[in-house]
Parts: structure tokens; sequence; C-alpha cells
């Protein structure tokens, strides 16, 4: 299992974690999802077949890229 901390400057509410938590509890391999809407970050934890690429991917195209 692998884990990361992302910078989302794009997250100004609660709301914004939630949709970033939704779409990516999708993802086949996401284990857990957590946002600080203080720090405007997530930390990912995921599994193989899932990527940090495809990760990145999905927060670009819900307009939350990680920077």
């Amino acid at each position: 299992m692998e884990k990361q901390k992302l910078d989302i400057p794009n997250i100004s509410c609660n709301h914004c974690v939630m949709t970033i938590k939704n779409e990516l509890s999708n993802l086949d391999g996401m284990v857990k999802v957590e946002g600080d809407v203080e720090s405007k970050s997530i930390t990912v934890e995921w599994e193989a077949p899932l990527t940090l690429e495809k990760i990145k991917s999905v927060l670009d195209e819900i307009n939350y890229p990680a920077s």
C-alpha cells in the first residue's frame, strides 16, 4: 500500500473536500482519502492497480489539480 499527501490549492471549503473524497473513493484500489481545508491538502492511501498518476489525473478532471 502507498500513501501520499497532496497539496490542492483549489480547496476552499468542506464541500470541496467531500467532492474530492467522493470522486477518489470510486477508484479501484483506493483505500483511504482524507482532506484538510486549513492546509488545502489531501492524504490518499491506495494499492495496485491504482497509481499516483491516475489519482492526479482524476483530480485534474474534477478541477482540483495537485500542485
